[in-house]
């Protein structure tokens, strides 16, 4: 499981870790005022025509960088205050006030043997009290957990990965250094392969304004598509390969990722042609009205040893028992998706995201969260119009859904990997997350953020519910 239920919440030992260690990096990044900065410029912003003045003016010239060193670190701190709810389950999200927090660090490598291939390594080191054990929520209010252990920090590999491109012509385009980047010039007609130890949403579901819970939305239902329910380990990250084709505003890429040993578990099984988890995204970049977009289609399929709720409900008719999915683990079975996602830029300062993702839910969540569909859309504002142009104010809402048998599974007092209150008055899930990042230098921000979550684990009994959160990051 991603969390267990049995943390130590007395946090003030891991708070004062962890405050301390934020606070020095705060610091460094104030003044490590690099000449480059790690964030990606916005879509349509005045830095974008720069730096494609620049590209048509000569860049393609531009020395290719041999290597880079990138850092990040990210404390979140949230609070939930208490909320109405009649009864609660096994996995319900505890009606009491609680705090939760995350830490995270990461340090990343690139280097470049040779013409076209890219070498990459990071080591991440990750803490967290999550709200209830990490449960009672579909969306989840902290993007950050997934990748926490406990009060104690813990370090780890967290992705070790080889990019190799072949150039096929057309027109060049700059890529800046960031984290798992090279800068350098790249045709825009050109096929890639990355084999390794990555995250699967590395690659598949980007979305310039909705996609990094250290600095944009911080709920799952907001940082990726719902439904994907992509190949992970219990922080987040999988073994596998991606193929990708590059064909002027087109993009093609096909991906296969090895699969947790159990659901949401953190050993990995290896076998790769027995159980996997594959998905095909499409994506075109636009323009609209002057200002650049870009729309991806994606399709996936995993294959795993997973139960389905009918074989858990039937078990359950026959026995009298409560459904229990360990209990109808017969074998492996099959689980399909898609999914649709939007960016596009509004002006030089506004930007508009938007997602829909479909999941048959006929088998259990397996990797990611209970949520079998969902729609999902918001906008994100750079503060230029009143004097805050680095500032950034976020505004997002989803809607999370459930198969009809994945209802009837929990109406009947089953748990899932997440959720579970013993009973079902089903509606769906209704999120609205605000947030507002103040730019403390261009290495380093404060976010103050609010969320409010109606029906939370789709349960109409219950809620709704407030979490508040600050959220200090830094990288350089």
């Amino acid at each position: 499981m991603r969390q267990q239920r049995t943390f130590n919440n007395k946090m003030g030992f891991g708070k004062l870790c962890t405050g301390t260690l934020m606070s020095l990096c705060l610091v460094w990044g104030l003044t490590a005022h690099a000449q480059h900065s790690a964030e990606p410029v916005p879509a349509g912003s005045e830095e974008a025509s720069a730096a494609a003045s620049a590209t048509d003016a000569g860049g393609a010239g531009a020395e290719p960088e041999k290597w880079n060193a990138k850092f990040q670190a990210t404390y979140v701190w949230q609070r939930k205050p208490s909320f109405s709810a009649p009864y609660s389950g096994e996995k319900s999200l505890l009606p009491g006030r609680e705090r939760s927090y995350s830490f995270t660090t990461t340090a990343s490598l690139g280097y470049r043997p040779w013409a076209g291939g890219e070498v990459y390594l990071d080591l991440e080191g990750a803490q967290g009290i999550p709200l209830s054990g990490l449960a009672g929520l579909g969306g989840f209010t902290n993007g950050e957990l997934a990748k926490t252990s406990g009060a104690k920090l813990k370090l780890y590999r967290a992705r070790a990965f080889l990019r190799q491109t072949w150039s096929q012509g057309g027109e060049q385009e700059a890529v800046e250094s960031e984290a798992r980047q090279l800068a350098g010039m790249v045709d825009k007609r050109r096929t890639v392969l990355t084999v390794g130890n990555l995250a699967v949403i590395d690659l598949f579901d980007n979305n310039r304004y909705s996609h990094d819970p250290r600095t944009q939305f911080m709920n799952w239902s907001l940082m990726a598509q719902g439904a994907f329910d992509y190949a992970a380990d219990a922080r987040g990250y999988s073994w596998g390969a991606v193929l990708e084709w590059f064909h002027d505003d087109w993009e093609v890429r096909f991906g296969r990722f090895i699969q947790p040993k159990e659901p949401n578990g953190q050993p990995l099984d290896y076998r790769i042609f027995k159980h996997y988890g594959d998905q095909l995204e499409v994506a075109h970049a636009h323009t609209l009205a002057g200002q650049p977009g870009k729309l991806r289609a994606l399709v996936f399929r995993n294959h795993a040893v997973m139960t389905r709720y009918g074989d858990a409900l039937s078990l359950a008719a026959q026995t009298g028992a409560v459904p229990d999915l360990n209990a109808a683990r017969y074998g492996a079975r099959s689980k399909q998706g898609f999914g649709i996602n939007l960016e596009q830029a509004l002006s030089d300062d506004v930007g508009l995201f938007a997602r829909g993702s479909w999941a048959d839910g006929k088998t259990e969540i397996y990797a990611f969260t209970e949520i079998d569909r969902s729609l999902s859309a918001g906008l994100l504002i750079q503060g230029r119009k009143w004097g805050r142009a680095n500032d950034t104010l976020g505004i997002g809402v989803a809607r999370n859904f459930l198969s009809s048998s994945h209802r009837q599974y929990l109406a009947e007092g089953g748990v899932g990997a997440f959720i579970g209150d013993g009973r079902l008055n089903y509606k769906p899930e209704n999120i609205l997350e605000m947030f507002y990042s103040v730019a403390i230098s261009k290495q380093s921000s404060i976010s103050f953020d609010w969320q409010h979550i109606r029906n939370p684990a789709y349960n109409a009994d219950r809620g709704p519910v407030n979490a508040l959160a600050v959220r200090l990051h830094t990288e350089f």
